[in-house]
């Protein structure tokens, strides 16, 4: 409130107007003061709304990030799974066993499709099956034409009364006779001395022991290693295909049977192992009454042994080569062969081949398409001259001579991605930079191959029959396994049968003689 001047009557009078200052009593002080605080705590309140409004946000973040890592994370996951999925043994060292049996779907290609036929093209030459000759025949009829084409005269109906002209037309048509079993009868006879009188009972010749012949036991276990038949399939096959009853006990016996005949030719088989100049071995898993076993194959150039053990580790080619193995070793590089072997050794192409596929066709970086790109043209320079070598355009000279700068360009490509940030293609280069002295032995030596393809065929019939009879029941079915296919696949590669081999090892068993071997005559 402020003063104000008034003139009334020619004299001045001061009045007081409402707008002029008074001092504030202590009360108005008080409740301004109060209002004051409350607004300071309502904006603290606010503040302190906002701060937990702000970590709860935070909060929020860090779930949302740590979800979002964790997605992350389960994409990877999926993703090489998804490719674990996709692949198969044309790219990675998975075996084909493992293949679905379900093929991909082809890639097409731009390339046009071409508009001939299938099969044999016009003027291709044909292939027909050879005509046996004539005394090799068991039955010969004579085909006579009934009467003249062109007159219609009948004609004589006896090879004796007609008049043969031109070339004679041959066709042979191969038949089976009737089957049915053929049973031998030993009649064992008791005879009375003339000097004494005493009664003596002969004893049946040693080829006679047991239920069945040697032709019947050998063809059992033919049919069961090579055609990778199951037993209940061969009982069914004997009884129905060829009229002969055999319970599932029996086959199982001549089974085991064939397998002790042959025990001393694979024994043999296994000694000789140690002293052979190269040898290619590989292993598949199998199974003995659920329990895990692991069957190895180890081939020569003129034979195969397979054994089944308890472990995957070096021990096993300890047992089977010794402490030391003078010869060459191929393989893939699974570790129990660089642990064992400390000499020459050859690793698997193929092997290398699919691992850089697979990193070309599961590529996300850049370093993995630009390592499997040129790895992938290395190994097709290096396999188109080796080709030419096996075809004997050149010689042995002329292919370690020109391998030189494919092996300098190896070492180059494998040392300059030893630090990818690529997993996969860190990991190869790797292998390729460390055991480059065990990938071109094959150029210099001879008898070894740049794949391990003979060992891993040589384990393909044992995959199939893991496929269909789930390995074995006992250690003795092992050894008859192990046995068998060693000797039938010993035969395979030599151009043996197996069936005649069979059945003569158990006539020489059951006669207490030497069983043929089956080492190549040196």
């Amino acid at each position: 409130m402020t003063a104000k001047l008034v003139r009334r009557g020619g004299k001045q009078q001061v009045t007081a107007s409402r707008h002029s200052h008074v001092p504030p009593n202590g009360e108005d002080l008080r409740r301004q003061f109060e209002r004051q605080q409350r607004e300071i705590e309502k904006l603290r309140d606010l503040l302190t709304e906002r701060d937990r409004q702000i970590a709860e946000r935070d909060r929020q973040i860090a779930d949302a990030e740590k979800q979002i890592i964790d997605a992350e994370k389960q994409i990877a996951d999926l993703e090489r799974e998804l490719a674990g999925r996709r692949k198969n043994s044309t790219n990675s060292s998975k075996p084909p066993s493992s293949d679905f049996v379900a093929k991909p779907p082809p890639v097409h290609t731009r390339r046009n499709k071409s508009r001939r036929k299938p099969g044999g093209q016009k003027g291709h030459p044909g292939h027909h099956r050879p005509l046996v000759p004539t005394e090799q025949v068991q039955q010969v009829i004579a085909v006579l034409p009934a009467s003249c084409k062109h007159c219609g005269e009948a004609l004589p109906q006896s090879r004796e009364q007609i008049q043969a002209v031109g070339e004679l037309h041959r066709h042979q048509v191969t038949e089976l006779p009737p089957i049915q079993p053929y049973i031998i009868e030993y009649q064992c006879h008791k005879v009375a001395c003339p000097c004494c009188g005493e009664a003596t009972r002969a004893t049946l010749p040693a080829e006679a022991q047991g239920d069945f012949g040697p032709e019947l036991m050998g063809l059992t276990a033919f049919l069961t290693i090579v055609c990778r038949m199951p037993r209940r399939v061969v009982e069914v096959f004997l009884e129905q295909g060829l009229g002969i009853s055999m319970s599932l006990g029996s086959t199982q016996k001549c089974w085991e049977q064939a397998s002790a005949a042959v025990a001393e030719p694979c024994a043999e088989l296994e000694r000789q192992l140690k002293h052979e100049p190269v040898l290619n071995s590989d292993e598949t898993g199998w199974r003995t009454n659920g329990q895990r076993r692991y069957l190895w194959a180890l081939v020569a150039s003129q034979f195969a042994v397979y054994t089944i053990a308890k472990t995957r580790s070096s021990e096993v080619l300890i047992q089977l080569l010794g402490a030391v193995f003078s010869g060459i070793l191929c393989s893939d590089r699974f570790s129990a062969y660089f642990k064992y072997h400390k000499g020459l050794a050859q690793l698997c192409w193929a092997h290398l081949k699919r691992d850089m596929l697979g990193i070309q066709d599961f590529a996300k970086t850049s370093d993995a398409e630009r390592f499997s790109r040129d790895a992938l043209a290395l190994y097709a320079s290096l396999f188109r001259l080796w080709h030419k070598f096996k075809s004997g355009l050149i010689d042995r000279s002329q292919l370690m001579q020109r391998s030189v700068p494919l092996q300098k360009r190896w070492f180059a490509l494998a040392e300059n991605y030893l630090d990818s940030q690529d997993k996969d293609v860190c990991n190869l280069a790797t292998a390729l930079y460390q055991h480059g002295d065990k990938l071109f032995t094959f150029l210099k030596h001879s008898g070894v191959e740049p794949t391990n393809n003979i060992a891993e065929r040589t384990l393909r019939t044992a995959v199939q029959l893991r496929k269909t009879m789930f390995g074995n029941r006992s250690k003795e079915g092992e050894l008859a396994m192990a046995r068998l296919l060693s000797v039938t696949q010993t035969c395979r590669i030599q151009g043996r049968s197996s069936l005649t081999y069979l059945k003569n090892a158990i006539i020489c068993h059951r006669r207490g003689q030497t069983v043929p071997s089956l080492l190549p005559p040196r």
